[in-house]
């Protein structure tokens, strides 16, 4: 028997019995379309990560030692004579100051709200990575100008005004009882930065912080994310230089590359990712067990069948490739089921997800996850087919024409 004749067979036997076959089929369905499905939607909520925050892996805070060090004496202030240096770093492409403190916030007797207060430059955003939901951000005038301006946190806007962004600039708050304008409302960023109001570092060191040449922080941009160990190296240098630290136990500062917590984050999107694709994988085995059912009983059912056939000169080798191509047929049609409904699903939310969550990463649909998927529904199928027709091609003519 060649393999066209037996694949008429397996279709003709497939078509007898279509709702048992439907239903074997549909634990493959399910599988692989979780599968592909959930590596799809994985790999777009990392993706959509790294769009959103890629500029955070080249991000490198400076920051004082808050403790005395040990054996080192009292730690030494950052000032601005320190970012300038550290601004000629080769690997830097940008470095702006932070000024930080609590203060009260106000606008008017009946909304307060007790938030950080930051003293920054121009550059603010783009180091840090941020962008503005309405307003202007100030400008290297207002900072020369010591300009009473704010830019505002979406926390603080909660708080004062309710969540309007739009009556929060041009109106005015009060902060260590000097009034300043607000002219911008920056995007939410989680992890506790925004509960903030930025001002020019001038603005802040002469109206808030006492008018001191010193600053809490630096916050450092390297020219690319391969560039950052370098840029860590050069900025710990440069500071060891500045601040006579001659062991590096005894360092009056602190200096940390948010690259790594990217590339943890990452990692644990992955592993997560695959712990949920081996989960979806647990409904592709139920669905090989199903297959494996269905053919021991088709096996039982036709084993006059087989009886016969065998009878009239059939090879066990007839029977076996009779067997096994019935169940890989089941499995791969359950397989390309399974791929068509994931391809649909996911380019379904492609289109929609970028409208209603566009920070969550839209799916990606890509050929490895595709392949993989149906590859193992085929190889189920020829697991799972094993032994039922194994033990079709070793029953015995007479014994078979004896079933009843």
């Amino acid at each position: 028997m060649n393999y066209s004749e037996a694949l008429r067979i397996a279709l003709r036997s497939l078509r007898a019995h279509k709702l048992r076959s439907l239903l074997t089929m549909l634990g493959i369905v399910i599988g692989v379309t979780a599968v592909i499905v959930l590596v799809g939607f994985g790999d777009g909520m990392k993706a959509g990560f790294n769009k959103t925050f890629g500029e955070l892996a080249k991000a490198i805070i400076v920051a004082k030692v808050l403790a005395t060090v040990p054996g080192g004496g009292t730690p030494k202030e950052l000032r601005d004579v320190d970012v300038e240096a550290v601004r000629k770093a080769p690997a830097v492409a940008e470095v702006t100051p932070l000024l930080s403190g609590t203060a009260l916030i106000q606008h008017g007797p009946g909304s307060q709200y007790r938030g950080q207060v930051q003293g920054s430059t121009v550059s603010y955003l783009g180091v840090s990575n941020r962008e503005l939901s309405r307003g202007v951000m100030f400008t290297a005038a207002d900072e020369q100008a010591k300009s009473k301006v704010a830019v505002l946190g979406p926390d603080v806007v909660d708080a004062i005004y309710g969540g309007n962004a739009a009556s929060a600039v041009g109106s005015e708050i009060t902060v260590a009882n000097t009034t300043f304008t607000v002219i911008g409302v920056m995007r939410g960023a989680g992890g506790g930065f925004d509960d903030v109001a930025v001002m020019p570092l001038e603005s802040a060191r002469t109206f808030i912080f006492g008018g001191s040449n010193e600053i809490t922080s630096m916050a450092v941009k390297a020219k690319s994310v391969a560039q950052v160990p370098a840029a860590v190296d050069q900025i710990n240098k440069i500071l060891d230089d500045r601040h006579k630290i001659r062991d590096d136990s005894k360092r009056d500062f602190k200096v940390t590359a948010l690259r790594k917590q990217m590339e943890q984050f990452n990692q644990f999107v992955k592993y997560l990712t695959m712990f949920i694709v081996a989960v979806a994988a647990i409904s592709l085995i139920v669905g090989g067990i199903g297959v494996a059912n269905i053919m021991l009983v088709s096996v039982t059912e036709r084993t006059r069948e087989i009886g016969i056939r065998k009878a009239i000169g059939a090879p066990r080798s007839a029977i076996l490739k009779q067997f096994l191509l019935e169940s890989t047929l089941l499995a791969g049609l359950g397989g390309l089921i399974g791929v068509g409904f994931a391809v649909t699903v996911i380019t379904v939310g492609a289109n929609v997800l970028p409208k209603v969550a566009p920070d969550f990463g839209a799916p990606i649909l890509s050929a490895p996850p595709i392949l993989v998927a149906f590859g193992v529904s085929l190889a189920i199928g020829l697991v799972a087919g094993g032994y039922p027709a194994l033990r079709a091609a070793r029953l015995r003519p007479v014994e078979a024409l004896r079933f009843e």
